[in-house]
């Protein structure tokens, strides 16, 4: 089990410890619900260290970019970073990923911590243009400081304004006395907030001050349950539940980072599934009665049939009701329609909804 360079501080601060991805990861300090609404209602730190980062450097960097990612990252310009993920050749996903541009010859990709060896692999087995490949995720430690005042808690540690980052660009700034320190907003809450990407021997200097500057807008530590709480309220897809081998990113809703204006790995077939439409999507829903879907459960028609599977599912602390995204027959794919989660031995009512759930 590795640590990250924050394990010992988690461990000081009570967490309560999972293995995750190989990792000893603090999964909650107080509580999910409480935890949850620290970040929707002001400002919460997650220590995210387990994410792979792979740097991608030369002239060949956005060619071998270009092959293995489904968004067209030629759009990309200098302190941009973009949403992709890599298909495989099996119409599946090897992994989601987040791209940022340094300049034209050097990219950084943000990779699943499940992923790291696998995505490394495959990205490796495409560069036959010999583009520079580092993997740098032993590294360097990342904390997603995520809620509406961050911006304003975090902006005492920086001369960047921090309000004036847009979502999805980045700084590499000075940032609580450390230099090079990559300050983004990609975040994976629906929050608001920063990333902030540090060599590990700079993170407990960080997480300290960090913490300093918002003490009076009430920071704390938040765990990875409320993160995946966050993240399914907003509707975005978790690899390894919602997305995997299996699913394609026509049928999981990312088509939108699907660019046929290029070619890469298996675009022919995706292009064909994309103008035919996919027989299965992923949607989201809400229970129309009392319960908690679950990852695994089935989903049924009014006859019991199975006709799909919960992928991800929780009781939602902003909404109050049960929901979550799965996999249904296209014919039950639109808002409104009415579907069934089989939850133990009774079958609830549920209706498919326009995502995000939680509308801020």
């Amino acid at each position: 089990m590795k640590n990250t360079a924050l394990s010992s501080t988690h461990i000081a601060l009570n967490a309560k410890m999972v293995p995750f991805a190989g990792y000893n990861m603090p999964v909650s300090y107080e509580g999910v619900n409480a935890e949850h609404e620290t970040v929707r209602k002001s400002v919460g730190v997650f220590d995210v260290s387990h994410m792979g980062e792979f740097l991608i450097t030369g002239e060949h960097a956005l060619e071998l970019i270009q092959k293995i990612s489904s968004n067209d990252a030629s759009k990309l310009v200098d302190g941009k970073a973009q949403y992709s993920c890599m298909p495989n050749n099996n119409g599946g996903i090897v992994d989601d990923l987040i791209i940022y541009r340094f300049n034209e010859e050097k990219y950084l990709l943000v990779v699943n911590a499940s992923n790291i060896e696998k995505d490394w692999n495959w990205i490796s087995q495409h560069n036959t243009m010999n583009a520079t490949m580092r993997d740098l995720s032993d590294e360097y430690s990342l904390l997603a400081i995520q809620g509406p005042k961050a911006a304003e808690a975090m902006q005492s540690l920086t001369d960047v304004d921090l309000s004036a980052i847009k979502f999805y660009t980045f700084e590499v700034a000075p940032f609580a006395g450390v230099e090079n320190v990559i300050i983004s907003a990609t975040g994976y809450t629906g929050s608001g907030g920063f990333e902030i990407y540090c060599k590990n021997e700079d993170a407990q200097k960080i997480w300290d001050k960090v913490f300093e500057a918002g003490a009076d807008f009430g920071i704390k530590p938040i765990g990875l349950a409320a993160r995946d709480t966050l993240r399914l309220e907003m509707g975005y897809c978790l690899y390894g539940n919602d997305i995997d081998d299996t699913t394609s990113p026509i049928e999981a809703g990312l088509g939108w980072i699907t660019k046929f204006t290029k070619d890469f790995v298996n675009s022919e077939a995706l292009k064909e599934q994309k103008e035919q439409g996919p027989k299965r999507k992923l949607v989201g829903f809400e229970l129309d009665e009392r319960g908690i879907p679950r990852q695994g459960y089935d989903i049924v028609d009014d006859n019991g049939k199975v006709i799909g599977v919960v992928t991800s599912g929780t009781m939602s602390p902003s909404l109050e009701k049960g929901i979550g995204l799965g996999y249904v027959p296209t014919e039950v794919a639109a808002p409104g329609s009415k579907i069934n989660i089989q939850v133990r031995k009774k079958a609830l009512p549920a209706m498919v909804v326009k995502l995000p759930f939680y509308k801020g």
